[in-house]
């Protein structure tokens, strides 16, 4: 089918659309993020965290057939790339020296989350008409460019047959054993290097012999209390890097009321007091964590590892969650057990000569990517006798 099939309707706050028939077309994927939730992108809009102001437009294209909806995806308009995780800073440096304007441009994508999931929601044979209406809706708005972020393969299979270009990156992920779960975090340990062990331990020993302890909180037991103190930590990570905070407090605020089983608060005290915070995301259904937040008040060495990584890998471990994922960027994970996973977001440029020539340096960038992700792979933290390790 091609969008003639279909109504086209854009909407300029995600709090417009029907929450139930966006969640149902979520719900038919076979890898649903909480990210793309209703619930999630309307807190976004409602707390002015992705609005015009910030440089985020919302214009969410979505097909119907009489009062079905039947495809739709989180479109914006940006005025920057700022929020995204997927870096063109180059691209748009370039069509600038040309004359040529780049922003704004289209992003299909979930505001200041670098966590991959499905992108285009979709009944049938939809997603491909749905990915057509968008480059379509970008023609006729004489946009530079459409950008689908940290998306899932069904999405990207539909991408490149359209004609848009691949790009690839990599995250790192920490996985429980499908196999036979770990018992503990010490039968997690014995998986590993005895290098990789050794450090681990001693990195975890020097938060507790520096008196520091943890406390962690889910869903409604996270007081209003923990919300503040973690929202303090949170902000002074940024201003200690002379940025703004991406999201307010009111965003969070959002969190506790329409999203309270999705999150899981760990807090550092010592001496009775709180000094620092993770927020960990949650989708209980599949069994998946995601890092996303933290900040301290106080410098402790090696509290940032124990907060965001071996605290969260210990709770997934206790709870049965086989996948814990670690966010954008960052080979130091690898040393924490998190392992090498490739991600992948689609372009489409709207310039034939721009198009042209970041397709060639897609290719190179590929290789590189393809020759790193094989390097990595002969250095993982695993034992040498264990599946997956490299020989």
């Amino acid at each position: 089918m091609t969008p003639n099939d279909y109504v086209t309707r854009v909407f300029a706050d995600p709090g417009q659309i029907d929450a139930t028939q966006w969640d149902a077309l979520l719900a038919l994927d076979e890898d649903p993020s909480p990210f793309m939730g209703h619930a999630y992108l309307s807190a976004l809009h409602a707390s002015g965290c992705a609005v015009p102001d910030t440089g985020w437009t919302p214009a969410f294209l979505t097909l119907w057939q009489g009062d079905a909806m039947v495809a739709a995806c989180p479109l914006y308009l940006k005025a920057h790339s700022y929020g995204e995780y997927v870096f063109d800073w180059a691209w748009a440096d370039a069509h600038e020296r040309h004359g040529i304007r780049y922003y704004p441009k289209a992003l299909v994508a979930v505001p200041f989350t670098p966590v991959p999931g499905t992108r285009l929601l979709a009944r049938n044979d939809a997603r491909r008409a749905l990915l057509a209406a968008v480059v379509d809706w970008c023609q006729e708005q004489g946009l530079s460019s459409l950008h689908l972020l940290f998306a899932r393969e069904r999405d990207l299979a539909v991408c490149q047959d359209t004609g848009l270009l691949l790009r690839h990156t990599v995250q790192f992920h920490w996985h429980n054993d499908a196999s036979q779960p770990y018992a503990d975090f010490d039968a997690f340990l014995t998986r590993l290097q005895q290098d990789k062990r050794k450090k681990i331990r001693q990195e975890r020993r020097k938060v507790s012999e520096a008196g520091v302890s943890f406390r962690w909180a889910r869903g409604r037991d996270i007081t209003n209390t923990d919300w503040d103190f973690f929202y303090r930590c949170y902000e002074r990570t940024y201003l200690e890097h002379r940025n703004a905070p991406y999201l307010n407090r009111e965003f969070f605020q959002h969190m506790a009321q329409t999203m309270p089983d999705n999150w899981l608060l760990f807090v550092a005290e010592r001496d009775g007091r709180p000094i620092a915070s993770s927020l960990i995301a949650l989708d209980p259904q599949r069994g998946v964590a995601y890092g996303r937040y933290w900040g301290a008040l106080e410098r402790v060495d090696c509290l940032h590892f124990e907060a965001c990584y071996y605290q969260p890998i210990a709770w997934c471990i206790a709870h049965g969650f086989k996948r814990f994922e670690g966010g954008a960027q960052g080979e130091h994970k690898m040393a924490r057990a998190l392992l090498p996973v490739k991600t992948s977001s689609a372009h489409w440029l709207a310039h034939p000569a721009f198009a042209d020539a970041v397709e060639r340096y897609l290719e190179r960038e590929a290789e590189g990517v393809s020759h790193y992700l094989d390097d990595l792979r002969q250095r993982l933290p695993l034992r040498r006798d264990w599946p997956g390790a490299p020989s």
